[in-house]
């Protein structure tokens, strides 16, 4: 009976030390998995932070439309100053000129003329084709949000974050428009793809979203009618035969 009962208390001891080695492993293991998982939070949230840092954030396109050079380029050199990753710049100006050093005194517009630009004339439909072409080279950067059209005398009134957050926080596009009822502008002949009802008379320095400026390059209908009927010399004739000068000359005659 006594070998029987060593047998047993010799059992039961390897049973105790058995459970203590298993309880040791098992608790070496959940502070390797704590350890672990605390290594892995630590990588996730430093390269969470990485990617915050280092994101490419949308980009305001600012379209160029000069004669020449830029006599305002140092205006808009402390405009975009520190802001590197938040815009980008294209400039069209007469077939030819290049912006070098010796033609601009900011780092911010060598090289940034476009390479198709055309002769542009007052009154004719050039100016928008002169705008597509701004609008095909800058939609080429997929990080371009907003289409912002400035002319070579526009200078910034606010400083660059206050526009960026204004112009961002919208998903709208700023078109300043009102029904031009001066007679002469408007020619019959687009008629009926741009109706009288639709014409309209505004500025062109607006600021477009990427859908709107997807649109306009995209037109075959619109501008096709601007290119064929609107002429300067043309409107120029239509606004001077229906002036009153121009009636009181056919009655003296």
């Amino acid at each position: 009976m006594s070998a029987m009962k060593r047998k047993a208390v010799q059992q039961k001891s390897q049973i105790r030390w058995k459970r203590k080695v298993l309880a040791a492993l098992l608790v070496a293991f959940c502070l390797a998995s704590l350890a672990l998982m605390e290594t892995q939070y630590s990588r996730i949230v430093s390269l969470a932070s990485l990617r915050h840092r280092f994101a490419v954030k949308p980009k305001i396109a600012f379209l160029f439309i000069a004669r020449n050079r830029l006599p305002l380029d140092m205006v808009w050199d402390a405009f975009f100053k520190g802001e590197d990753n938040r815009f980008s710049i294209y400039v069209h100006s007469r077939p030819g000129f290049l912006f070098n050093k010796a033609t601009t005194r900011s780092s911010y517009f060598l090289n940034r003329q476009v390479n198709d630009s055309i002769q542009v004339d007052w009154g004719e439909a050039s100016m928008i084709e002169a705008e597509r072409i701004l609008l095909r080279h800058a939609l080429t950067d997929p990080f371009n949000e907003r289409f912002v059209f400035v002319s070579d005398s526009c200078i910034p009134l606010y400083n660059f974050s206050y526009m960026y957050d204004y112009i961002m926080s919208t998903s709208t596009s700023f078109v300043d428009s009102f029904a031009d009822t001066k007679e002469g502008r408007y020619n019959p002949k687009m008629n009926p793809i741009i109706p009288v009802y639709n014409w309209r008379k505004g500025s062109q320095w607006v600021v477009l979203t990427r859908k709107h400026a997807e649109v306009v390059i995209n037109d075959t209908t619109v501008f096709p009618m601007f290119q064929e009927h609107c002429k300067a010399k043309e409107i120029i004739a239509r606004v001077l035969a229906r002036s009153p000068l121009s009636s009181r000359s056919s009655e003296g005659a």
